[in-house]
């Protein structure tokens, strides 16, 4: 193994076999892990959205009964009709394959887009928020150390998903798990401790409700309420995230993926509500410097007994330690979420195509190599303002969930005669679909001129940069296509008694794709250039495993057979032809490992052997095209030649 080799793996971990089953089950998550994993986003939003909507009652409070209701009744409005997605979409893909697949594909390329910001945005949001948090337990003096502090942490969390998701899960389970129970603890005794106020809380509230409407008008109440309600919308962010990530889930993927919703359905409906609950039974009232969440549990901790000072405060700071944990964690769930968004969007070709591949840890290293420059990026021109990137944050969410809930109400109006389900489908969609599009509706209202407009902007220009590259993959598939076709009229004669191969002599090694065009193109060349000097023809083929073929053990075998056809189609043609011909072939994640590998066992097998290739050359070649397509035969020649063996690589053009 070489220097950079040994290197590679003390940083990143050994590499995975993905055709190996003990690799699939090392990388799978069960539900409990997944629940961590991609709920610890929507959890996390406890400790921000349901503040956020009890500030904006105003002192109208006791409407915080309703909204805490609300708010646990939409938990699970929105993840019950998430579970359709994962029934839908056992591959994964979430909001952006509903949207496409049930809509259509410019419709999944603006649920993409939004969804590809959010996640870089939960990266971000998620850690200033909770190194807001850490600091606030700090000297004033040391905020100026807060931005490089955000910028270590998401370098952090990118190293740690580079070694894999689930190894990146594992260590942050403790910080999880700490948030869980420490609050959970302090909800249920926050509201045993006040019981006794609860029987008069329901009348109290309706009589109050009354008398607001006598004064103001039952309009004002219901308009006020659903302000507050829709700008506490962040409450329910994170949830689309299982549905997104069904693929890394452990078999059987939708029951798992079903009971990780419930997990986090009942953690956040508890967690949310119960928090709004607190701080109706506690009366919190705002605090300068600090959120009402520490209010309502610095309240709670003093009432424990005798009032010592130092052991309140080092309770509240623990729970607050852990509140600025579980965003840490929750800042994870944009690098587990956004690749495969990415890698998902790769597959339709609205991003290159680059963001398929996986590491050698089977991750899809460019998406997160991406999603942590972006967040990088934002957070250095945020200066790591939360109250900025939140109004950033708001607006993408909700029209995801909307894109995904107008699919499912699509599907089941299509389905009605055809499944006995629909009716009650259709209804659950249509209710969420109504609230998810109305609080969508009230925040960019209410967070336009505050910043809603950058989110605006972001996303169009993510979705014009989608139809660029959608553009240039297509006309290439086309000029390809067409290629192929006057290929396709080769004759093609009897593959019966083919010659014998003689590795001594003269021998002629293409490495080809998927496009017999392509290879055609290089073998016909040789022919023509080479009349009568090569007597052997020997195909390589390495096909890349990525997050498409890597879906499931029906994508890999079919990967197997597509591999197998294609290169049978070269080694019969040459026969045909009374050529000597053979095929090598192997998968991997790296494709040009893979065919130095294969390259050097060709060379052993045949001693005279002089390796050529296609590349493709566009009439207008740009650092635009140089992106969109892998330099392989450039960074495989190099190899080749390193290593004493000539390889020829052959243009193919390609017609504006």
């Amino acid at each position: 193994m070489s220097e950079t080799g040994s290197l590679r793996r003390k940083i990143f971990g050994a590499p995975l076999d993905p055709f190996s089953p003990q690799t699939r089950q090392h990388i799978a998550l069960v539900a409990f892990l997944a629940w961590v994993g991609l709920g610890a986003d929507g959890l996390s939003s406890s400790c921000y959205g349901p503040e956020e909507a009890f500030r904006a009652l105003g002192d109208h409070t006791h409407l915080g009964l309703y909204l805490a209701l609300a708010t646990a009744v939409t938990v699970f409005v929105i993840a019950l009709s998430y579970n359709q997605v994962i029934e839908l979409f056992p591959t994964g893909g979430g909001g952006y394959k509903v949207a496409t697949r049930l809509i259509g594909p410019y419709a999944g390329l603006v649920s993409g887009s939004a969804l590809i910001l959010d996640y870089v945005l939960t990266i971000a949001i998620s850690a200033a928020s909770g190194m807001d948090a850490l600091f606030s337990l700090l000297p004033a003096s040391a905020g100026t150390y807060k931005l490089g502090a955000d910028l270590a942490l998401v370098t952090l969390l990118a190293y740690l998903n580079l070694r894999g998701m689930k190894e990146s899960i594992v260590i942050l389970l403790p910080i999880f798990a700490g948030f869980f129970l420490t609050h959970a603890f302090l909800i249920a005794w926050g509201i045993f401790d006040h019981a006794a106020a609860i029987p008069a809380l329901v009348p109290d509230t309706l009589s109050e409700t009354a008398g607001l409407a006598r004064e103001h008008g039952w309009m004002f109440v219901a308009a006020l309420f659903l302000r507050a309600y829709s700008l506490g919308g962040g409450t329910y962010t994170g949830i689309e995230a299982v549905s997104n990530n069904v693929q890394s889930l452990a078999e059987p993927r939708v029951q798992t993926g079903k009971l990780t919703m419930l997990y986090m359905a009942l953690s956040l409906a508890f967690t949310a509500g119960g928090i709004i609950l607190l701080y109706l039974l506690w009366e919190a009232k705002p605090v300068e410097g600090r959120t009402l969440n520490a209010v309502v549990f610095g309240s709670i901790i003093q009432s424990f007994g005798p009032n010592d000072g130092f052991m309140s405060d080092a309770a509240l700071w623990l729970v607050l330690a852990f509140e600025a944990g579980l965003l840490f964690v929750a800042s994870n769930t944009g690098f587990l979420g956004g690749p495969a968004v990415l890698a998902n969007m790769a597959g339709d070709s609205w991003v290159p195509h680059q963001f398929r591949y996986l590491s050698t840890r089977l991750v899809t290293i460019n998406g997160i190599l991406l999603m942590a420059i972006a967040a990088l990026a934002i957070l250095i021109f945020t200066a790591g303002s939360v109250a900025l990137l939140v109004v950033l944050y708001s607006i993408n969410v909700f029209l995801t969930f909307s894109l995904s809930l107008a699919g499912l109400c699509i599907y089941w109006w299509r389905a009605r005669g055809k499944d006995g389900r629909w009716l009650k489908r259709l209804a659950l969609s249509g209710i969420g679909l109504a609230v998810t599009l109305g609080i969508l509706v009230v925040t960019l209202i209410e967070k336009f001129t505050e910043g809603g407009w950058a989110t605006v902007l972001f996303t169009s220009i993510v979705i014009v940069v989608g139809l660029t590259v959608h553009h240039h993959y297509s006309e290439t598939k086309k000029r390809i296509g067409e290629i192929d076709k006057v290929f396709a009229n080769q004759a093609f004669g009897s593959v019966v008694n083919p010659p014998k191969i003689d590795p001594a002599l003269p021998t002629a090694a293409f490495i080809v794709g998927s496009s017999r065009g392509g290879g055609l193109h290089a073998l016909l060349w040789v022919q023509r250039m080479f009349p009568d000097h090569f007597r052997n023809f020997v195909f390589l083929n390495a096909r890349t495993v990525d997050s498409q073929s890597y879906g499931g053990a029906e994508s890999l075998a079919l990967l197997k057979q597509e591999a197998t056809v294609s290169l049978n189609y070269f080694v019969n043609f040459c026969h045909s032809k009374g050529w000597a011909a053979k095929s090598y072939l192997a998968f991997g994640t790296d494709p040009i490992d893979e065919i130095t590998q294969l390259a050097e066992q060709v060379n052993r097998d045949f001693p005279n052997t002089i390796f050529f290739t296609s590349k493709l050359v566009f009439e207008h070649d740009n650092w635009f095209t140089q992106l969109l397509h892998n330099q392989a035969p450039l960074a495989l020649q190099q190899r080749l030649h390193l290593q004493g063996m000539q390889m020829v690589i052959l243009p193919m053009r390609l017609s504006a």
